[in-house]
């Protein structure tokens, strides 16, 4: 399940009292105040964890409350300290107040967090009270009241690259070819209903994550179709690719689709029209794909890309150049020697005509 958007209601502990004590011990005379401190309370924080994609995991835990801190005790016995409650998310949280709508926070790297309810500080205990003229004092503090806060948490996937198109373009299948991810690909536009990150190795060194945002379609900056939804995902990529299909189901026009995509990501924010695109006119095996890409590139002016994730033609060329434009210079790929191997013997098994 991919969760994106939760509200928590955030309590923190509140402090210990501080304890009024006197020393009673024999042979010692005038022993004079003992009370310890209260404890301090426990805080409620909020912290980027690496290894969640999502917020599902705090999805039904709708209150986080820190420990209370406990009493303080005679002796000079300070009480012990509340444990925080730590909500763990995904980087790329942002963490807003909800009655108030600022943002706290954005928890961008691994390890950032954010303190959203503040513990109540321990009582001060009567030794703290103690002068020289008032050498029994019988004052003592209670712990202050921990914070209360009600937290909005929203995840904007953070990727190098992001997929983006009309519905069924072939986002998910080119997701499939380039990555391990498996996400679910149907013959039907909005099989893809949340989006999906898959991780690109080339060679020893080199890696990047792309993400697979579901199909925009007109309006999507106003929210028609979950567009809100699914814009506020692109905003964290670095380059996007925009998949272009030759023959739509819907049989309207390619080169208007990309128009209206285009104007969709300008509307909702239009930093996105500076962000390094690469433009790509998949399923490239059907017969209009050579001339939606002639007129695309005649628009444009400059290269579109053909390339077919069911038949594999144009994935090398088009992992590279995302690789190239994501480091801002040629890169140079180091192979693992025995996978070229493999792959030099499948090819010349091929030609041989022995498979």
């Amino acid at each position: 399940m991919f969760v994106d958007r939760v509200l928590i209601t955030c309590e923190a502990g509140d402090g210990g009292n501080g304890c009024m004590s006197f020393r009673r011990e024999s042979h010692v005379p005038r022993g004079g105040p003992d009370g310890g401190d209260g404890g301090h309370g426990g805080h409620v924080i909020v912290r980027a964890e690496r290894n969640l994609g999502s917020l599902a995991n705090i999805a039904g835990h709708r209150h986080w409350r820190g420990e209370r801190g406990e009493h303080g005790q005679g002796s000079l016995k300070t009480g012990k300290r509340g444990e925080n409650a730590v909500v763990l998310v995904p980087p790329g949280t942002l963490v807003r107040d909800a009655d108030r709508g600022h943002l706290l926070k954005d928890l961008a790297e691994e390890g950032d967090e954010v303190v959203v309810a503040r513990g109540g500080k321990g009582g001060r205990g009567n030794k703290r009270f103690a002068t020289s003229t008032h050498r029994a004092p019988r004052e003592f503090e209670y712990g202050g009241h921990g914070e209360n806060r009600e937290i909005a948490l929203e995840l904007k996937l953070i990727a190098d690259v992001g997929l983006v198109g009309k519905p069924n373009a072939g986002k998910s299948t080119l997701l499939s070819r380039m990555s391990n991810a498996t996400p679910e690909i149907a013959d039907y536009p909005f099989t893809t209903k949340y989006p999906n990150l898959g991780l690109v190795r080339l060679g020893f060194e080199h890696q990047f994550v792309v993400a697979d945002i579901p199909g925009l379609i007109e309006g999507a900056h106003a929210g028609i179709g979950l567009g809100h939804e699914f814009l506020k995902h692109v905003q964290r990529t670095k380059v996007l690719v925009h998949l272009v299909e030759p023959s739509p189901m819907d049989q309207t026009d390619p080169i208007a689709n990309y128009r209206q995509i285009c104007e969709e990501m300008r509307l909702y924010d239009a930093s996105l029209m500076e962000r390094p695109e690469i433009v790509c006119v998949s399923k490239c095996e059907l017969p209009d794909a050579e001339a939606t890409a002639e007129l695309l590139s005649e628009e444009l002016g400059s290269q579109v890309m053909l390339i077919s994730a069911a038949t594999g033609q144009g994935l090398p060329q088009l992992t590279r150049r995302l690789l190239e434009t994501l480091a801002g210079e040629e890169v140079e790929i180091f192979e693992d020697p025995v996978q070229r191997e493999t792959r030099s013997e499948e090819s010349t098994a091929t030609q041989d005509g022995s498979v």
